[in-house]
């Protein structure tokens, strides 16, 4: 129960228990006399008979009591009865108008209800009566943030931080950050929050995931083995302790991790993604889609593992199969480059040029990169034309030229397609050079 509000009541029971008029005591109303029974009930956590109480209560006096209504709004809402909830919070917002927690709870209320532009309307209210209470700023925050609206949100989470620095708003500020991508000031705010709760292991794996994102592997690689030493067993860690791992090709080094985490939980699916990519690293193909298609299993709707299993069925050369996952991964995530572009490597496989070329240009329509343009110059070059090879080849060696020296050797396969190419299309790399300097 809020403390402020608590105080409130118990203040008001004061007032009518003790004092003088005429010598006489008074007495506390017929509504008020088993206030902190309902109260205990509330804190042992018995909302059924907290309930039934104060129903019969209700039932016996005509009057209506503010304390009833609020501890029947709170144990409504725990219960998930959210409209009957708030409308108990409506009745005791009417008995006093100037009852600040009554309109926070309200607020709270409406967002649950998904009507967030009624709850920020209610808190800017509450905030004419308290403009310092930090709850009311964080509920306006995450109202913002439900309707997208990520300035607004960032504006009063920030507000609410010059009133009380609480995890939850640091905690929903990197959310917002997170949600831009702006994967810095994320971070910044995940390690304010760690101030306050240095030995929170999912703090730390978020913050590792955000440098996983920056492609700074080295800082997450810490900040996991951090959150794996206060809690060894957390399978989030694992996995991207595990991701990090195989990204190095150390494989045996993250099945190890993995064998683990399947201890713990194995109907996990992205575990068993991660095994299957294992398995695809050392080149067992089997065993790859095996642990694949148990993650399928699992969970059907993720997409990740619909595309990787096309990736193994299409190094074995089962084009079909891969042509069926890569189809069901794009109707799960339709704005992901790289799976019209293996699309367009399968399709030509199956002979179907004209579909190839489609998916290839797909992929370049969603994001300029020099894999898709190789991939569709050697189409091209398949199908004799020579002149349009050349120019995506040329448009490709111009965003690899870009790339730092460890992304250009991350993928020596791409490295070796690369020089066979040119040299099929009569430009040496270093006329390459010349020629995307003259273009």
């Amino acid at each position: 129960i809020n403390a402020e509000y608590m105080g409130y009541i118990l203040n008001q029971m004061e007032k009518s228990t003790i004092g003088a008029e005429g010598g006489k005591i008074l007495t506390l109303n017929t509504l008020e006399k088993k206030n902190w029974l309902i109260h205990i009930l509330f804190l042992r956590q018995e909302y059924h008979e907290c309930l039934k109480m104060i129903d019969d209560m209700q039932k016996r006096s005509s009057e209506k009591s503010e304390f009833l209504l609020f501890m029947k709004g709170l144990i409504l809402r725990i219960q998930g009865k959210i409209q009957e909830s708030l409308e108990a919070f409506k009745q005791c917002y009417i008995l006093n108008p100037n009852n600040v927690s009554c309109q926070k709870e309200v607020g709270k209320a409406l967002y649950l209800l998904g009507k967030h532009n009624s709850a920020i309307e209610v808190f800017e209210a509450a905030l004419q009566l308290n403009p310092t209470d930090w709850q009311i700023h964080y509920g306006k925050a995450l109202s913002y943030f439900s309707i997208r609206n990520n300035e607004e949100a960032i504006k009063c989470a920030r507000k609410a931080l010059e009133f009380h620095k609480h995890e939850l708003v640091f905690d929903l500020l990197a959310k917002v950050y997170s949600t831009m991508e702006d994967f810095a000031n994320a971070i910044d705010a995940y390690q304010e929050e760690l101030k306050i709760t240095p030995e929170n292991p999912e703090l730390l794996i978020s913050i590792g995931l955000l440098f996983i994102r920056m492609d700074d592997n080295d800082t997450a690689f810490n900040y996991l083995g951090t959150a794996l030493g206060f809690d060894p067993k957390n399978m989030r860690a694992i996995l991207a302790i595990g991701s990090i791992t195989q990204d190095k090709g150390d494989h045996d080094a993250a099945m190890l991790k993995y064998r683990i985490a399947a201890v713990h939980n194995p109907n996990s699916a992205q575990l068993w993604n991660n095994i299957g990519l294992g398995f695809f690293g050392k080149q067992k193909f089997v065993a790859a889609i095996a642990c694949l298609k148990r993650a399928l299993y699992l969970d059907p709707l993720e997409w990740i593992i619909s595309f990787n299993l096309g990736l193994v069925y299409l190094s074995t050369a089962q084009y079909a199969s891969a042509y069926l996952h890569f189809s069901a991964s794009l109707h799960l995530k339709p704005d992901f480059a790289n799976t019209y572009m293996y699309l367009g490597i399968t399709l030509n496989k199956m002979n179907n040029c004209q579909n190839a070329c489609a998916a290839f240009n797909k992929s370049l329509e969603l994001e300029k990169d020099h894999a898709a343009y190789f991939n569709y110059a050697i189409v091209m070059y398949n199908e004799e034309f020579i002149d349009e090879a050349k120019k995506l080849f040329l448009e490709g060696e111009k965003l690899f030229q870009e790339l730092d020296a460890d992304a250009k050797n991350s993928e020596p396969e791409l490295l070796e397609q690369r020089m066979a190419l040119g040299k099929a299309l009569g430009i040496p790399l270093s006329q390459c050079q010349l020629e995307i300097l003259s273009n």
